[in-house]
């Protein structure tokens, strides 16, 4: 393109991009600094670069604009640096600017002030919360000048009963509250003990229906499952015991300290022995009920070994304090100069009578202190002398677990020098030693003995006193386990009037003796759906409105097709869920006990189907779970009958059953079993098990961390474990 002339006919540029990027940098190096480093890069001396200058100039148009440039005779700045690019020399990079840097770090330092503002802010605002809170929690001396009302008879108690004792009839702070005015015109419900079951009925009990008075040795409730780890300090005893009476508050219900020494069945009353506060001697009154509730657990079973004073239990709190004491005595014993090397492995054996889950939580938790905190406070020669032991009679530890659980709980004891000596049974206990017979694998018997420091005996349960007074009271017509009030499906005591007297926990298990009741099952699963379709003869449409005695002959020569079988099977896991398990292959059964093969069972042939399945039907755990389960149950059906029975007419009733009527029988449900082993944990979900380290430790710790009974115990066990971290276990023995 030919270049444009002006008006006077000079030679112009008209392109007025071209006319911006020299006016820019002509701007851009026009300051010295700038110009300084123009001549370096191009080589164009000042002189030049000043005439260069001075002959460009810019001509207005009043129709266009238009840029005039007198052309030098040396070469334009953007050509140099465009050559000498192009040869290789590339100019320096131009440095950040000081004041871009100096932002920046402004800028974190700003970001930095804030965050920790905020935190620091919001620290204050929390410990102010909790100061105005802490300080609202302070009051000043009760106004005492208002009457208190308090009725006559909690004062002064009439007398009465088979001992004529006083009879609490009226608490002392019946009129404290409306709602306990309220509660004192509902029937009473008593409920002796403050373990599992009580707890949890109490937590699903509508507290507005019943009159509810707990009675109990201790006014506590203990977490029994962590009692391992709180006798070497892992958890205090503090962080696993939740007040009684903080429990009774939330249902209205009084708290009553005192053992339950009998019960008079036939008069409705409990016997119940306090403390005289004068003397200290035993006193008894009587606490009327209308329904009572038997919770009060079980003690260790001796299983007749003598010497068991010798041992120490794990059951209680002062069972954790003893324990805790006597090893941390045995580890300071072992420290001192005069102790000889014989006695300090005998202080530092310690054996535990038993493998269940109880015992093998023991061992690992003694193990663990032994491995993580005597080498950091006692000479390391005790660590290289402690022994542990572990006596079980069976093949294996843990052997209501999955095998291959316990098989990993062996191998990861053996790993820790645990010894583990099974198919041992314990003969007689000695004040320093331990006498127990070993079969050996070729199936001899060898008598040994095991010095001790320590020997803990973890193994069965037994009755408590008042167990054996109410099954010697009912006696073995009625009650026919030596080990447990027995009860039917719906949790009542057997040979009590119906509906009054229940048990829950480890002192009571439930009967289920199907082959007894034959005939009531024929009579409602046969006879009234008689059915001609099945192929059976029916001896009648009339059959089921005759006598008892003409049904008895009838039943006596029955035959029972298959289809009658279905509809038997129903009825049973309906009245005893223990044995629906055990009935899931019926026709297996039926071709099994149909000796005849006549396609049908007789009376004979159907009885000695049943009585095989009662043989198979187990009893039920003595757990915490299987306490807590029948609790929660027992809680919802004692409010269920509450709401019901206004309602109720005589002919709704199912044979006058009043709990049938209401509400289901009682089914227990598995849920797993768990322990821990030595910084791992252990778990059996109904057939899937798992087992790990440290993860399933936590998992361990989880699943307990959930079961407590109150956020309180839940905020201390997190402390507790916190503190174990950070500084190590109390090795005080306080």
């Amino acid at each position: 393109m030919a270049p444009a002339r002006s008006a006077n006919g000079n030679c112009c540029r008209t392109v007025l991009p071209a006319f911006k990027r020299q006016r820019s940098t002509a701007a851009t190096f026009s300051s010295p600094l700038h110009l300084g480093v123009r001549h370096q890069l191009t080589g164009i001396s000042p002189a030049r670069d000043a005439l260069v200058l001075s002959s460009t100039h810019v001509t207005c148009q009043p129709s266009s604009i238009a840029v005039k440039v007198a052309y030098s005779s040396r070469r334009s700045f953007s050509s140099v640096l465009a050559r000498r690019a192009a040869a290789g020399s590339t100019p320096e990079k131009p440095v950040k600017p000081l004041k871009k840097r100096v932002s920046f770090l402004v800028k974190c330092g700003h970001a930095v002030l804030l965050i920790s503002g905020s935190f620091i802010t919001g620290i204050m605002l929390v410990l102010g919360g909790f100061f105005l809170y802490d300080a609202s929690t302070y009051s000043d001396s009760a106004d005492l000048k208002h009457e208190i009302t308090v009725p006559s008879l909690a004062l002064n108690p009439r007398r009465g009963g088979p001992k004529n004792l006083p009879i609490c009839e009226a608490h002392l702070d019946q009129a404290d509250s409306p709602a306990k005015m309220h509660c004192a015109t509902k029937p009473n419900l008593v409920i002796l003990g403050s373990g599992w079951g009580s707890v949890s009925l109490l937590k699903e009990l509508d507290p507005n229906e019943y009159n509810v008075t707990v009675i109990s040795p201790v006014n506590y409730f203990l977490f029994t499952p962590m009692l391992p780890s709180a006798t070497v300090g892992t958890l205090e005893l503090r962080s696993l015991v939740e007040p009684m009476r903080r429990i009774c508050r939330r249902a209205n219900a009084y708290f009553l300290l005192g053992s339950a020494a009998n019960i008079e069945v036939m008069d409705r009353l409990v016997e119940v022995t306090g403390e005289n506060p004068t003397t200290g001697e035993k006193t008894s009154f009587y606490v009327p009920y209308d329904k009572l509730i038997i919770g009060v657990g079980s003690i260790s079973n001796t299983h007749g070994v003598k010497g068991l004073e010798n041992c120490n239990f794990l059951k209680t709190i002062d069972d954790v304090k003893r324990i805790r004491k006597r090893v941390i005595r045995n580890f300071e014993l072992a420290s001192l100069p005069t102790t000889t090397d014989e006695e300090r492995k005998k202080l530092l054996s310690f054996v535990i009578c038993g493998g269940g889950p109880t015992g093998v939580e023991l061992a690992a938790e003694i193990y663990d202190v032994v491995n993580e905190d005597l080498h950091l406070h006692y000479p390391k020669i005790l660590r290289s002398e402690v022994s542990v032991h572990i006596i079980q009679s069976r093949s294996h530890i843990l052997n209501t677990y999955d095998e291959r659980i316990s098989e990993y709980a062996m191998d990861r004891f053996k790993k820790d020098n645990v010894d583990i000596l099974t198919n041992s049974r314990v003969q007689q206990v000695y004040p320093d030693h331990v006498e127990f017979v070993q079969v050996e694998e070729d199936g001899t018997k060898v008598r040994k003995e095991l010095p001790f420091g320590l020997c803990v005996w973890s193994t069965g349960v037994g009755q408590a006193p008042v167990t054996q007074s109410v099954v010697k009271t009912l006696g073995p017509k009625f009650q026919r386990n030596r080990m447990a009030i027995e009860t039917d499906s719906h949790l009542r005591v057997i040979g009590t009037p119906q509906g009054e007297v229940y048990a829950i926990g480890d002192c009571a298990t439930v009967r289920t003796d199907v082959a007894s009741q034959i005939q009531e099952l024929l009579r409602d699963a046969v006879l009234a759906h008689q059915r001609p379709q099945t192929g059976r003869t029916v001896v009648g449409e009339t059959s089921v409105y005759q006598t008892l005695k003409e049904e008895d002959e009838m039943l006596q020569n029955i035959s029972l097709s298959f289809a009658d079988l279905e509809i038997m099977s129903k009825l049973i896991r309906r009245k005893a869920p223990q044995a629906a398990e055990h009935l899931l292959r019926l026709k297996d059964l039926f071709l099994e006990f149909d000796h005849n093969k006549s396609g049908t069972l007789s009376f004979e042939e159907l009885s000695e189907m049943l009585q095989s399945i009662d043989k198979k039907v187990t009893s039920l755990p003595a757990t915490a779970q299987r306490a807590a389960q029948q609790g929660v149950y027992l809680g919802r059906k004692l409010t269920r009958l509450a709401h019901a029975v206004p309602h109720l007419k005589f002919g709704d009733l199912k044979k006058g059953d009043l709990d049938d009527t209401v509400y289901r029988p009682f089914s227990y449900r598995h849920l797993g079993s768990l322990a821990y082993i030595s910084n791992a944990a252990v778990f059996d979900f109904n057939g899937h098990s798992y087992f790990g380290g440290i993860a399933a430790m936590y998992l361990w710790r989880g699943v307990y961390f959930l079961q407590t009974v109150s956020l309180r115990n839940r905020a201390l066990m997190a402390m507790d474990w916190l503190k174990r971290g950070l500084f190590g276990r109390d090795l005080s023995g306080v």
